[in-house]
């Protein structure tokens, strides 16, 4: 592993507990202020820093308490100011409903360097389901 290596996966760790303790800043200083988002909610396509933000306090709102958020089978390029991740998350906690919510989202970032700093540019969210009900596939057992 490189030093460019370990730097981008500490900025994605870093990423992954912003979301967990519902930090909105120090999530949005993780992307770029031309940050284009796909989500797997509407308008499906969220563009800018602004829309990801709100994008991104309707889901942290959406939780009582913090989210759990782990990451599974990373996988991370680096090539000089450039970097690329994929990875499934599982995404659990308990909604403002009361519910209990566990599913698995997979996740794609593309991220430059620019000053010393990565930021994502890209971020694309889609979540398995199953294709005969059309509804969100829940893991068997965590």
């Amino acid at each position: 592993m490189t030093t460019n290596d370990s730097e981008f996966l500490a900025f994605l760790a870093g990423r992954v507990d912003a979301c967990q303790v519902k930090d909105i800043d120090r999530l949005m200083a993780h992307y770029s202020p031309d940050i284009v988002y796909y989500d797997v909610v509407p308008p499906l396509q969220f563009a800018g820093s602004g829309e990801v933000r709100r994008n991104f306090v309707r889901w942290f709102d959406e939780y009582d308490g913090p989210i759990g958020l782990e990451t599974h089978e990373l996988t991370v390029a680096t090539s000089g100011d450039l970097a690329f991740a994929h990875m499934l998350h599982l995404d659990t906690g308990t909604l403002k409903s009361g519910s209990d919510r566990t599913m698995w989202v997979r996740s794609t970032v593309c991220c430059s360097r620019s000053s010393g700093s990565w930021l994502i540019t890209h971020e694309h969210i889609s979540m398995p389901f199953d294709p005969q009900t059309l509804q969100p596939w829940v893991p068997p057992a965590v």
